[in-house]
């Protein structure tokens, strides 16, 4: 018989469970909070200019590195934190997030280099480390009371050796909300310019943080501008995650190197899209503002509807997400739950175990998306109450 096609490095990867949960979803009829997408537009003002450049001739290439405009706009939102990237040379933008980690990834390790990974992680994380050739480093995050978490140093100090080249690091942190402290980032950032590592940060949720959080840029720290590698997008700060145009923010060396990678992955994307989100960046915070207020009482409603369905409910302090310990209503494994949740109660969510090395340590949280509508987050608890 002949060998798989698919070779070894990538036959973990061949589907997401995004993909599967959506599926089961639909096919019996259930509330979807698995899936982190809004089920409402970003900004009139945004959809607006989108318009007048889809059927204004904007419709051919962009530029490789992007709109200029788009680019001049990226750099002036950086500037909320401190800092200054030359659009010409220090900013590049990409077909999303996704994108933007993996050819990253791709440009800056090979194989025999580590690279870092703080689980639980985003799927695409473990797949990009693959694509790249590099080995993943898996650290955990650890309880420290309260269902809080917050990264493991001691972990993140005992995985650093010779081979290790890069921190792939996410805060606002997907799946479990948690967004990093500053003593945390800090200590991140000393064994960072100890080491001489690569950081790799997503800060896709940047803008969507919660009771008084601060989103904290790795790069704004002592000696990680010159080694970080910053990426964010429109999708989650616009509401508009499917027209994945995301970007980087580092140095000409490394952006030189991240478009070397990504220009034969798609060269160019969304080129209709990229004025639109440049307008967004300069005129849209407010509505952005407006967001994260009612993203924050959507994690209200939802986080209480699950307790009062059963559920005991971790902090979230930031993100579309909130996790949730399936114990208590008598069940051992949230994954055999998640796959049978849409029929046996009409909802669909995650497990977190399947973005993790060690399911075991994970295997009693689900994750549900709140950035929804609240009659569709209402539906979903009335649902979930079955469970009781």
């Amino acid at each position: 018989m002949r060998e798989p096609a698919l070779v070894p490095r990538l036959r973990p990867f061949t589907s997401t469970v995004f993909a599967e949960m959506t599926a089961l979803a639909v096919r019996h009829d259930a509330v979807n909070l698995g899936q982190g997408f809004p089920d409402t537009d970003g900004p009139a003002g945004m959809l607006e200019t989108a318009k007048n450049s889809l059927f204004g001739g904007d419709n051919q290439y962009p530029p490789g590195p992007g709109r200029p405009e788009l680019r001049a706009a990226i750099g002036r939102h950086r500037q909320r934190y401190g800092a200054s990237y030359d659009p010409d040379t220090e900013i590049l933008v990409t077909a999303g997030a996704t994108e933007a980690i993996a050819a990253s990834l791709i440009a800056l390790t090979e194989a025999g280099d580590e690279v870092i990974v703080v689980e639980p992680y985003y799927d695409s994380y473990a797949a990009a480390v693959a694509m790249a050739g590099a080995r993943r480093r898996v650290i955990g995050l650890v309880e420290t009371g309260n269902g809080q978490l917050e990264l493991d140093l001691d972990a993140l100090r005992d995985a650093i050796n010779p081979k290790t080249r890069a921190v792939l690091l996410n805060s606002p942190h997907n799946p479990t909300g948690t967004v990093f402290s500053r003593g945390q980032l800090e200590e991140v950032a000393r064994l960072c310019v100890e080491h001489d590592l690569i950081a790799v940060t997503d800060e896709v949720y940047e803008h969507l943080v919660f009771d008084g959080a601060e989103h904290l840029p790795l790069a704004s720290f002592p000696g990680m501008r010159e080694r970080t590698v910053a990426i964010s997008s429109a999708g989650k700060t616009f509401n508009c995650t499917g027209w994945k145009i995301g970007w980087i923010c580092s140095t000409p060396e490394l952006v030189a190197a991240v478009k070397a990678a990504k220009q034969f992955i798609t060269f160019v994307s969304g080129g209709p899209l990229q004025p639109a989100v440049a307008y967004a960046l300069d005129n849209e915070l407010e509505w952005v503002e407006n967001l994260r207020v009612s993203l924050q009482e959507k994690r209200d409603r939802l986080s209480a509807g699950l307790a009062d369905a059963g559920f005991a409910v971790r902090p979230s302090a930031g993100t579309y997400f909130v996790t949730a310990d399936v114990r208590p209503l008598g069940f051992e494994d949230a994954a055999e739950l998640a796959w049978t949740l849409p029929e046996r109660a009409g909802v669909a969510a995650v497990p977190v175990k399947v973005f993790t090395d060690h399911p075991d340590e994970w295997k009693h949280l689900l994750r549900f998306a709140f950035c929804k509508r609240n009659e569709v987050i209402d539906e979903a608890v009335e649902r979930l109450r079955k469970l009781v």
